[in-house]
């Protein structure tokens, strides 16, 4: 009976245990640390995790034959990314193999004993005992056991990212210890080992980030311009991510921070060369693409030469600065930019103006001057008085701009947006702005003529109104060809029948014949109505210009694409100025010295243009409502 019951016992402390293990494979899977008494090791199958679930680390491996990484993933997001790799240049060959602590250092051994990867700490007087911890934002630290300061860790694995920049790590340059945090992708999907490409911070000039295919530079996010790098127009604030940027005398720095921590997110170096930046949203449960670059065929590092800029929206992409043309025509000809432009007109140093480019990216800043302690305007003048100046924008462009760089060298790598890019300015020779403030004769009869037309349709109009409403005070009802005119309420049975006093009444209307109506109108034809169509030259301009349909209104032969006079930008300031002329109130229309101005400079701010005096009331002019009318019949004694 004793032998049963130890039987029974026996059995469900097997169930207890297996059940357990199924629970909890592993007791440190809860353990965040790892103390310099334990080893982690491959075949133990354990991991160690972060305080709140967060992120995992452990060894994995990866393809055939298998090679062990040790390495760190979000534990909760079921489609596993390894976000950081020790020994990715020198994995492990089997799963004998496992990390220690061992004089002062994290050690990777394999199944020799051999150290396979190394923290490489040089300080060896470590009498405190050391952990290494898994913090909840994926950061890999050793320290020692009594201390929480993350100013006092011995080592983290932030400082030493591999293709991943996860929230609060820092891509950039320590400047105190002189370390240089960058990405390195990997060679493949499936080997972590170091990639073809690398993502590093240019300090020299005004910092921007390169991506390198080896030693070539492939593409540049431009300069920070206090919201975005200028080269990554899609870069901005959210309402649960927020970037920074720092630049002092101890860093110069980027990082992204979340406020929302159900949402995970991480910039990524691909395989391929591309900064891409993905957000796990649990509800969608997958990755997102949230943005990358470089994305087009201008983010291309130097796609066009000295001098151009790039604009996807043109063919070919490559287009000469104002007062610049081709330096190779025939290069330019088989759309071929890379040789570049030339000046047209040699700069006279003083006497030289500046063309204000906008929404633009910043041209290379290797070799930029920068001072963060003056303004646009101090910054213009600076360069004007410094002859080899050929460029300048604002180093910040929050709070109305501010800070300066001035470059001093050829203009290159420079691209065109659609929308949040930065202003910069050109230095021009005087005479090449002037020229192109000259409009051509087609133009200036194009604004004479929308000018004179949309006056003249606006007198018309005034005059057609006032006679309309005074029309409508003098109600008149023809109803058959014989019936009697009713007018102010007396009975009139045939105009030829009027008084000599009636007709010399001033009516302001003149009365018509009802034949010569009925002729006019072909017998009330629909074909015949008048004032159908909308309300004349100027609604249908102002239609078009408030749709964005603007050069609709021109003339086809000067719209001709293959005209080089035809400029859209030159037109369609001219159609608003046009409309500022029609305004309703006249102090809305400009002075006439004011639209010389506006029509002769391209550098004057024009208003936007209110609704033209187009517009009248009306109101339902016949209804079925029944009525009866005090009228009085006026009868005519003739002597028989």
């Amino acid at each position: 009976m004793r032998g049963v019951l130890n039987y029974h016992k026996f059995y469900t402390f097997l169930v207890v245990c297996f059940v357990v293990t199924q629970i909890h494979p592993t007791y440190s899977i809860y353990v965040n640390t790892l103390p310099s008494t334990e080893i982690l090791t491959i075949s133990s199958n354990r991991t160690i995790v972060s305080p709140g679930d967060v992120f995992e680390l452990g060894f994995f491996k990866l393809g055939s034959p298998a090679r062990w990484y040790l390495g760190i993933w979000y534990k909760k997001v079921p489609e596993i990314s390894y976000v950081w790799v020790a020994n990715r240049d020198n994995p492990l060959s089997n799963s004998m193999g496992g990390l220690k602590i061992v004089d002062g250092n994290l050690i990777i051994f394999d199944h020799y004993d051999n150290y396979v990867w190394s923290t490489n700490l040089t300080t060896k007087d470590v009498r405190s005992s050391l952990v290494a911890e898994l913090l909840d934002n994926g950061n890999f630290v050793l320290r020692v056991s009594n201390n929480n300061d993350p100013d006092k860790f011995l080592w983290q694995s932030f400082d030493y990212p591999t293709d991943t920049l996860l929230p609060q790590m820092k891509l950039g340059w320590d400047l105190k210890t002189g370390l240089n945090r960058f990405l390195r992708s990997w060679k493949s999907s499936d080997d972590p080992s170091s990639g073809n490409f690398t993502c590093k911070l240019e300090t020299r000039g005004f910092p921007e980030f390169l991506i390198r295919f080896r030693f070539t530079p492939i593409y540049r996010s431009g300069p920070w311009d206090g919201i975005r790098f200028s080269g990554m127009p899609e870069m901005r604030d959210l309402d649960y991510m927020f970037n920074k940027f720092t630049a002092n005398g101890e860093e110069v720095a980027y990082t992204f921070l979340m406020t929302n921590k159900s949402i995970y997110s991480r910039i990524t170096l691909s395989s391929a060369g591309i900064f891409e930046r993905y957000t796990w949203v649990p509800t969608s449960w997958e990755w997102t693409l949230f943005s990358s670059s470089p994305t087009d065929q201008c983010d291309m590092n130097e796609e066009c030469g000295p001098y151009s800029y790039c604009d996807t929206s043109t063919s070919p992409v490559c287009n000469c600065i104002q007062g610049f043309s081709p330096k190779s025509q025939q290069q330019w000809d088989l759309a071929d930019g890379l040789s570049g432009c030339v000046r047209r007109t040699p700069l006279s140093c003083r006497g030289d103006r500046f063309l204000r480019l906008k929404n633009m990216k910043l041209p290379d800043t290797m070799s930029a001057i920068v001072d963060m302690e003056i303004d646009e305007k101090d910054c213009k003048k600076r360069c004007l008085w410094n002859c080899n100046c050929t460029g300048f924008a604002n180093a910040d462009i929050r709070n109305g701009g501010s800070g300066c760089v001035i470059w001093t060298g050829e203009l290159l790598d420079i691209r065109s947006y659609v929308a949040n890019g930065q202003d910069f300015h050109v230095r021009l020779a005087a005479s090449e702005i002037g020229d192109e403030k000259k409009i051509s004769k087609t133009i200036i009869g194009l604004i004479v003529g929308v000018c004179v037309m949309l006056l003249l349709s606006s007198i018309i109009f005034y005059f057609w109104n006032r006679r309309k409403k005074r029309a409508n005070a003098t109600p008149i009802v023809f109803e058959e060809r014989n019936q009697d005119l009713v007018m102010n309420g007396v009975v009139i049975s045939n105009r030829r029948h009027l008084s000599a006093e009636t007709e010399t009444e001033d009516l302001e209307l003149p009365l018509m014949e009802f034949e010569a109506v009925v002729m006019a109108t072909d017998n009330f034809s629909s074909s015949n109505k008048l004032g159908q169509g909308g309300f004349g030259i100027v609604y249908k301009v102002w239609r078009n210009w408030k749709e964005g349909k603007g050069l609709e209104v021109v003339d086809p032969i000067i719209k001709d694409s293959s005209s080089s006079t035809f400029r859209p930008h030159e037109i369609l300031r001219c159609i608003q100025i046009g409309l500022l002329c029609v305004q309703e109130y006249a102090e809305d229309r400009p002075m006439m010295s004011s639209v010389v101005l506006m029509l002769g400079s391209e550098t004057v701010e024009i208003p936007q243009p209110k609704p033209p005096g187009y517009c009248v009331g009306r109101s339902k002019q016949y209804n079925d409502e029944s009525c009866s009318l005090n009228q009085i019949t006026l009868s005519i004694v003739e002597p028989r």
